[in-house]
């Protein structure tokens, strides 16, 4: 059996390491893995493979950047050329992106079954390409894998359900679980960098909402800048958020305990996650991990595909409409002690239920 795989993006290296790590252990399926190059930086994608043991591409699109319709449509162009000439039993996407909406749409059009890991997870903002990302292909795909009950409910709601649908818990979970340990022993960060454990909040910032908006992102980083005068400040800033900072946001002198770092590779992030005393962001994975690790989140956005995290006291969704509302809530979040969210995306096997599901699914049976 083939199975293609499409990722683009940092967070879908992670959950694809796991997922073909698995798919690779089964005996007669063959992994055809395709890049589309959405994330093209060395630091953004190229070190990832390298720390999460992936194998390099079988196809690297080398699509780029571009606005959502432009990149979209070259992706769609060249995945389908690929698909064309390998003809899998399966394509595999991830998430939400413009490289998951690009897959499905190229394999519905071929003929090729879709299989989503992420299934149904919905912000209800149709503003957020990503939201029209994951619902188009939701309803493109052959087989859905859910996350958690949330997911389920939501494709039931839109009358996805049956047998093609399955709650499998979350394979960034799995990813987490498995590198934790190596991170551990192999990151020195925390000391690079001089914070203490448990003394630090985590910044990271990269939707289009928050950088290309220059009074939310004015009102993110005059917070920050006056939160780091409390307690320290690790900010990662990702390629597109630093041409924004120069273009539309002077931030000027910054405090001591303000670290502004180019990206940093998934063993040193598991590491400044882990033992971060609060993290704001406005990214669906980092929200996730903060729970794994029992960190509370400020997620600095409008709305959450993880409401589960908000219901549960992990998260507080905070749209950045001024500086004092985010620094208050990042007040808030620095006084919160957290327990382990036992149970809530699965037991670490999410990966294993994948694969299996994926090689004993013919396309006939589907």
């Amino acid at each position: 059996m083939n199975i293609a795989t499409v990722i683009g993006a940092r967070p879908q290296i992670i959950k694809a390491s796991v997922v073909s790590r698995s798919l690779r252990s089964i005996p007669g399926v063959r992994e055809v893995l395709i890049h589309t190059g959405q994330h093209y930086d060395e630091n953004m994608s190229g070190v990832f493979f390298e720390e999460l043991r992936m194998p390099q591409p079988d196809y690297n699109l080398q699509v780029g950047s571009g606005s959502h319709g432009c990149q979209t449509g070259r992706m769609l162009a060249e995945i389908e050329t690929v698909l064309a000439s390998v003809r899998p039993d399966w394509l595999l996407v991830y998430g939400d992106t413009n490289s998951t909406l690009a897959g499905a749409l190229a394999a519905a059009k071929l003929g090729v079954p879709v299989a989503h890991v992420e299934a149904g997870l919905r912000s209800f903002n149709r503003a957020m390409p990503e939201e029209i990302n994951r619902v188009m292909t939701d309803h493109l795909s052959d087989l859905l894998f859910a996350p958690t009950e949330a997911a389920l409910a939501n494709l039931a709601n839109e009358g996805i359900n049956g047998p093609k649908v399955v709650r499998t818990g979350d394979v960034m979970f799995d990813a987490a679980l498995h590198h934790a340990d190596e991170a551990e022993s192999t990151s020195n960060i925390l000391g690079r960098l001089g914070v203490i454990r448990k003394e630090y909040a985590l910044l990271t910032i990269h939707r289009p909402e928050n950088t290309d908006d220059p009074r939310r992102l004015s009102s993110i980083i005059e917070a920050i800048i006056r939160f780091a005068k409390h307690l320290p400040v690790v900010f990662p800033v990702h390629p597109r958020t630093r041409g924004r900072l120069r273009a539309n946001c002077a931030i000027g002198s910054v405090p001591r305990g303000f670290h502004i770092l180019e990206p940093v590779g998934y063993r040193d992030m598991i590491i400044l996650e882990k033992n971060a005393r609060l993290i704001a962001t406005d990214s669906g994975g980092i929200q996730k991990e903060a729970a794994f690790y029992s960190v509370p989140c400020v997620t600095l956005r409008s709305q959450t595909e993880w409401t589960e995290l908000v219901d549960r006291g992990y998260n507080q969704v905070v749209p950045p409409s001024s500086s004092e509302v985010v620094f208050s809530a990042l007040q808030r979040a620095s006084r919160l002690t957290l327990p382990s969210p036992n149970g809530l995306y699965g037991d670490g096997h999410s990966a294993d239920c994948i694969a299996q599901m994926l090689s004993t699914r013919s396309p006939g049976n589907r």
